[in-house]
């Protein structure tokens, strides 16, 4: 499983940003996709998950009401609306692929992970 995150950059706050997650690979869409961030001096913090069969979707406290999460079969690829951004929501953003709805917000559960996109929120 190969996964290609893009759609980062530089925004203000309350502005609105989507980041997509492409992946390719034979099992890919068996598996959950995740969303994590990681901000600098901080450790690697869950944002969201779906399953990409049943389009579950769950999220941390911290984006709940501002992102959604959301797949295209056809595209092999998840999408990560972000609205109403916040200085605090500046991290590199990862996606992840491999792991179990179970363990869906838990990261070292995940197998397969891109390479990041930057979001910078800065007034």
């Amino acid at each position: 499983v190969q996964l290609q995150a893009s759609g980062g950059g530089l925004m203000q706050p309350g502005d609105s940003l989507r980041l997509s997650c492409k992946g390719s690979g034979r099992t890919f869409s068996n598996y959950v996709m995740g969303w994590f961030r990681q901000a600098p001096g901080k450790a690697r913090e869950f944002v969201s998950a779906i399953s990409w069969r049943l389009g579950s979707t769950t999220y941390a406290d911290s984006v709940k009401d501002r992102f959604t999460i959301s797949r295209d079969n056809n595209k092999r690829t998840v999408f990560l609306q972000m609205t109403n951004l916040k200085t605090e929501d500046t991290a590199i953003y990862y996606c992840a692929s491999g792991a179990t709805w179970s363990e869906s917000s838990n990261w070292p559960s995940y197998k397969y992970w891109g390479q990041g996109t930057q979001v910078t929120v800065s007034s």
